[in-house]
């Protein structure tokens, strides 16, 4: 079992900067890939961004050049930076984990660990 807790979430204003944190803990050789998700009220989860064990990273167009995934495979951490924040960036965001065969890294049911999630609020 792998266990997964984000932090960091808050409320910021329109155009500022958040950076979240999720800790693993557990069978950790088995999370080749770590993604970043998030659902906002209404809406289904979707795919933010990924990172795999040798660090390539991949984005959703919604975010990208806007916020950028890290690993620490030696602390067993993973960060999303997030800079120029939008209203529309309002969700709860969830860390998860898979392992390298399990299916593409942007579909949330081929990721076997989750966080709880932590709640991200932009202000207009």
């Amino acid at each position: 079992q792998v266990q997964l807790v984000e932090s960091g979430g808050a409320l910021v204003q329109a155009g500022g900067s958040l950076a979240l944190s999720c800790a693993a803990s557990g069978r950790i050789g088995s999370m080749y890939f770590m993604g970043w998700f998030r659902q906002a009220p209404g809406k289904e989860r979707e795919f933010v961004a990924a990172i795999s064990w040798s660090d390539r990273t991949y984005y959703a167009d919604s975010v990208k050049g806007r916020f950028t995934i890290s690993r620490d495979n030696a602390k067993n951490t993973m960060s999303l930076q997030m800079n120029d924040l939008k209203p529309e960036d309002t969700a709860v965001y969830y860390c998860a984990a898979k392992g390298e065969f399990s299916g593409s890294y942007a579909r949330s049911e081929n990721y076997s660990y989750w966080g709880q999630g932590t709640q991200v609020t932009v202000s207009s």
